[in-house]
């Protein structure tokens, strides 16, 4: 996937004008050393994932760009990284030129993130969060690299509190009524998602 042309293609089909250096900029966020997850894998998997079930949204390119958006800034230390993603969001489709309208849809879808809750008939927010936790429906294996990039990034705090953290994250997605809201991501991913967290939980707590 060309991400530069993805990015160009998804401004100019939200009515802006695109601008490389924005997109650039975007991308060495993405690359920056202390990522382990949050990386432009993740970003080019969400973007497929969003390709794919585009039909499922009512503005699959807000959608999209609400993917580059969403961990634009990221730091582990930090529990405002949604809130200051999508400020830095709105900066830069501004100045893309995106319609007013458009960049407060993507603003909204990134704060979204913070805590993947979708509303009945989000279907921009349904798309958008069921991208971000593809991840937790891969084979056990998948899975398990996913977990340790994740522990990588918060190689700062101790065995013990990151356990405790991470189990509480844990649970806040097994306590989501559903983890996946595209009918089709539903059926296809949410009992092997269940599983590996319940799997991964009970080995932070055992």
């Amino acid at each position: 996937m060309d991400l530069t042309g993805h990015f160009r293609s998804s401004v100019i089909a939200a009515g802006g004008r695109p601008d490389d250096a924005v997109a650039a900029e975007l991308l060495t966020r993405w690359s920056e050393p202390h990522r382990h997850y949050h990386t432009i894998d993740h970003l080019r998997f969400m973007l497929t994932v969003i390709d794919e079930h585009a039909g499922s949204a009512d503005d699959p390119d807000l959608v999209r760009l609400a993917a580059w958006g969403h961990d634009a800034i990221y730091d582990p230390r930090s529990a405002g990284n949604e809130e200051a993603s999508a400020i830095l969001s709105a900066e830069v489709l501004g100045r893309c030129e995106l319609p007013g309208p458009a960049v407060a849809e993507v603003a909204r879808l990134v704060r979204l993130t913070a805590g993947h809750t979708v509303e009945p008939g989000d279907r921009n927010g349904a798309l958008l969060a069921d991208a971000d936790l593809a991840v937790l429906a891969r084979d056990w294996p998948s899975y398990l690299e996913y977990a340790a990039a994740v522990r990588a990034e918060y190689a700062h705090v101790p065995d013990d509190a990151f356990r405790s953290g991470r189990a509480a994250v844990l649970r806040s997605l097994l306590d989501l009524p559903a983890l996946f809201r595209v009918p089709a991501l539903a059926e296809s991913w949410e009992e092997k998602a269940r599983a590996n967290l319940t799997r991964e939980l009970a080995s932070l707590t055992t």
